[in-house]
């Protein structure tokens, strides 16, 4: 597992995530006026993984359930057009967020019910490692410290039972950037989330060098006029995780959550010049990867080489970016 989760962090490449909920997916496509089945969906992800070149940036893809069991339109398993590209399939196995009894605005992530079973079958399927994602909503009372906790226990849950299974738990709590919040308060919001975070991950035994976070980069809230600057938001970010995250951890794979696609990139580039982390700082983007392709696609075959294009120059700046030598480009030019 240690082997693995290097592999997943190796230099020059990331992670795409594929794994939308129906809801989600469901949305993205209404955006480019394409109706979402399982043949749809289907299609849009075989398109992203078999682009030519992909795996020279990506390491792994997190799959969704439905897509972990499909094949391509030839009759090849999904798992095995990875694998002739040199990727390693993964798979998300949470059940979603949902409201936190008795803490209006807070959330709570399901899943566990079931997972031992659910996880042995998922390795037999082909899955090399798992995602569980826990959402942290900032507010002017909130996060509370009941909702961190329990997130936190869920969390180092999943990956207790992941690493019995065999599978790299990536470790995904989100502090969410909706909202007016300054740069600092969700500075402080993720430091205190990620000591909880850590301190339920040692009590229930996780092997740290067997595991991958997925934290958020610290940044203003979203609604917040007064933006930080990509310096700014890369020195916090770092700061932030050094206080934070034990070096043991082999590699961070940043969420890019609703950040433009240029833009995330840009701060992935910006933390890695800054040449002081002790673990791989590398990506684990969904929109930020996919948002491009899919705009070209809008669910043609015609459109499939544009689409595979736009998704390999994401992929290659990103994987500049995981050494700091992103060149840069015209914000707004790839969104």
């Amino acid at each position: 597992m240690d082997a693995m989760a290097r592999a997943l962090v190796a230099p020059g490449k990331g992670i795409l995530a594929a794994d939308e909920s129906g809801p989600t997916i469901e949305k993205r496509f209404k955006n480019i006026g394409v109706a979402s089945t399982e043949e749809t969906r289907r299609n849009f992800r075989e398109m992203l993984f078999t682009t030519p070149g992909l795996g020279e940036f990506i390491s792994g893809v997190i799959l969704f359930d439905e897509t972990l069991r499909q094949k391509a339109a030839d009759g090849t398993p999904i798992v095995e057009v990875l694998a002739r590209q040199g990727i390693i399939p993964g798979i998300k196995v949470d059940k979603g967020a949902k409201a936190l009894a008795g803490f209006p605005g807070e959330k709570i992530t399901e899943g566990l019910d079931g997972l031992r079973e659910r996880l042995a079958e998922y390795a037999k399927l082909g899955a090399r490692f798992t995602k569980w994602r826990a959402v942290i909503t900032v507010g002017a009372d909130i996060p509370t410290r009941t909702c961190l906790e329990a997130n936190a226990h869920a969390l180092a849950r999943f990956a207790a039972l992941s690493q019995e299974a065999g599978l790299v738990p990536i470790v995904e709590p989100e502090v969410l950037m909706d909202g007016e919040h300054t740069i600092e308060r969700h500075f402080e919001v993720t430091e205190r989330t990620l000591k909880i975070v850590f301190q339920q991950l040692f009590e229930q035994r996780i092997r740290l060098e067997a595991m991958l976070l997925k934290p958020n980069m610290v940044l203003a809230g979203n609604d917040r006029p007064q933006q930080a600057s990509v310096a700014q938001a890369a020195e916090m970010t770092l700061r932030c995780l050094l206080h934070t995250v034990p070096a043991s951890v082999p590699g961070i794979v940043f969420l890019s959550g609703g950040q433009s696609d240029v833009r995330a990139t840009e701060h992935l580039n910006a933390l890695n010049r800054l040449g002081k982390a002790p673990w791989e700082l590398s990506f684990s983007f969904g929109r930020a990867l996919q948002a491009p392709a899919l705009k070209a696609w809008k669910g043609s075959a015609g459109n499939v080489s544009t689409a595979q294009h736009a998704l390999h120059h994401r992929a290659r700046c990103n994987s500049n970016a995981r050494s700091g030598s992103h060149a840069g480009e015209e914000v707004g030019s790839q969104h």
